[in-house]
């Protein structure tokens, strides 16, 4: 056994050897050939985007028409090949679903941290973007939300955060004096859902109304996933309010005017931009009646600006086989927005392109013009005042 294991022993020396022998033989050999033109792009040519947004749950319709803006906005950017370092880079999306749920939100947000995106695009809530912004603001990772109003999001101090439409301040307000200015309100209820959108948006209404003039008769709430309504509109019908005002989106707002129209309330129903799609008007069916609803979209274009929203619906309707909801135009830019940016910098690197991406200045969108301010916000930005006729959503003003 001693003379096997000896053998054994000198056999495997002599193995380690003649490969030692082998390497040192190895500089003399030719020349490595190139590697051939056609090798698979390295995984560093491949930058990743992340978009989050309800796609799921009631309000899925408005989230999936997002994340639509985005993949159009990519698929495009794919298409022109981009440069970014001397190399063509490939986008790619990296689609999440919050299903408007907080804890949802900052699941998916570190879930896209842990995947090393260079950006986000998102949320599509105030609720869920404005917790998951401090995870991205930890990691230094630039957001861009293009439909968060509540204007927390872009006054806490963090340098990483964007937003593409006006804010609530600007949105409630705007609603508010109109509501007493031009509806003529003289009682006012408001409800809220009870998010972060929805309680802020009917806050800053409120405050309109009153600075206006106007009386709030009555403050209610409710929840974004309740569906009857019954006691609350009891309550308010009570006070013969000339305009209720609901601070929350279609998904509730539909369903609550078809119980208004059972309890015979007549009222004139306002809301901010949850309430202003086309999804209110399946919802609400029969129990809307003409210039019955004034709401306003937080963004808008008019003059020479429309030409390039128009054509992009026209180009949305083709690819998706279904008409823009509400914000997929502002996606769509945001993802732009974000790799211009990173075209000035040469990097898709966050703490290189970052600097781009604060001082951009009339970027010429779909959406219209884009620049931001100090802390983030778009300047300038526009609300889109609108009603329902006949079925269908008509423009009423753009507002700056």
């Amino acid at each position: 056994m001693r003379i096997k294991s000896t053998l054994t022993l000198i056999a495997a020396a002599t193995l380690l050897v003649a490969c030692g022998k082998k390497e040192e033989a190895a500089p003399a050999a030719a020349p490595a050939a190139p590697a051939p033109a056609a090798a698979p792009a390295p995984a560093g040519n491949v930058v990743k985007i992340g978009h989050v947004g309800p796609t799921s749950g009631a309000i899925a319709h408005l989230g999936k028409d997002n994340e639509n803006g985005a993949r159009m906005a990519i698929d495009e950017l794919n298409a022109a090949g981009i440069m970014l370092g001397g190399q063509k880079v490939t986008f790619e999306l990296l689609a999440e679903d919050d299903a408007a749920d907080p804890k949802q939100g900052t699941a998916v947000a570190q879930k896209l941290v842990d995947a090393k995106v260079a950006g986000v695009i998102g949320h599509l809530n105030s609720g869920t973007t404005i917790p998951a912004s401090k995870i991205y603001s930890d990691a230094g990772i630039p957001q861009i939300s293009p439909s968060a109003t509540n204007p927390k999001y872009t006054r806490q101090g963090f340098k990483t955060t964007f937003r593409m439409v006006a804010d609530d301040t600007q949105l409630g307000g705007t609603l508010g004096k109109y509501a007493v200015d031009t509806l003529k309100g003289k009682s006012i209820a408001v409800i809220d859902d009870r998010t972060a959108y929805g309680q802020g948006v009917a806050e800053e209404f409120a405050k309109a109304v009153e600075a206006a003039g106007g009386k709030v008769v009555a403050k209610e709430f409710t929840t974004d996933k309740a569906t009857d309504f019954t006691a609350i509109l009891t309550s308010i019908k009570a006070k013969k309010p000339d305009v209720v005002f609901f601070g929350g989106m279609d998904a509730v707002a539909g369903p609550m005017m078809k119980q208004m129209k059972g309890l015979a309330m007549k009222p004139k129903f306002m809301g901010g931009d949850g309430i202003c799609t086309t999804e209110l008007v399946k919802l609400g069916g029969d129990a809307i009646a003409d210039d019955q609803v004034y709401c306003a979209e937080a963004g808008g274009v008019d003059g020479e600006a429309k030409v390039g929203m128009d054509e992009f619906k026209v180009k949305y309707q083709a690819k998706f086989n279904t008409d823009v909801k509400l914000y997929a135009p502002y996606v769509y830019d945001a993802v732009n927005i974000m790799v211009a940016a990173m075209v000035k910098a040469d990097s898709a690197d966050p703490a290189k392109y970052l600097p781009m991406l604060a001082t951009t200045a009339d970027y010429k969108g779909v959406s219209g013009p884009v620049s931001f301010d100090e802390i983030g916000d778009i300047k300038n930005g526009a609300l889109t005042l609108k009603t329902i006729r006949g079925g269908k959503l008509e423009t009423l003003a753009v507002i700056r």
